[in-house]
């Protein structure tokens, strides 16, 4: 859907961290490489299986230490409905985001609306609720898995 390219992805990366003081070590840069090569949400355990794969040697608290960098820096979105990991398109802005999860394909799409947020909150704050953060996922169909009518 609207993700950046992965060398995009990368290169915004390396500009926040040294921006914000922040080490993207070389095991943060490859679970960030093989987070946006994907293009599809990736578990942690599938992440950890391409890192084996390429002879690493990795235990899954690695692998979340890792997630946990990034998901900090803003660079890459958790999906708690898959329990996976995608790359962020706007990772030079904190935000709510909202994701369209194609239930056929797997493609997501992220949105970023801050129309939403606003009445969630809005909605949370007439309940005497304070939102700390806003992650909505829409289960559907994407453009190309749609059916013809």
């Amino acid at each position: 859907m609207n993700l950046p390219s992965p060398s995009s992805a990368l290169a915004t990366a390396s500009r926040l961290c040294d921006e914000r003081g922040q080490k993207l070590t070389e095991l943060r840069r490859r679970v960030l490489e093989i987070i946006v090569h994907s293009r599809k949400p990736l578990g942690a355990y599938a992440i950890l299986d391409v890192l084996r794969a390429e002879g690493r040697n990795g235990a899954p608290p690695t692998v979340y230490r890792a997630l946990e960098f990034l998901l900090e820096q803003g660079l890459i979105h958790r999906l708690a409905s898959l329990n996976a990991y995608i790359g962020c398109t706007h990772p030079h802005e904190r935000h709510g985001s909202q994701f369209l999860i194609c239930k056929h394909c797997g493609a997501v799409g992220e949105l970023i609306s801050t129309r939403l947020e606003s009445d969630i909150a809005a909605a949370a704050q007439a309940q005497g609720f304070t939102a700390e953060a806003t992650i909505v996922e829409v289960l559907g169909r994407c453009a190309a898995c749609r059916e013809p009518s």
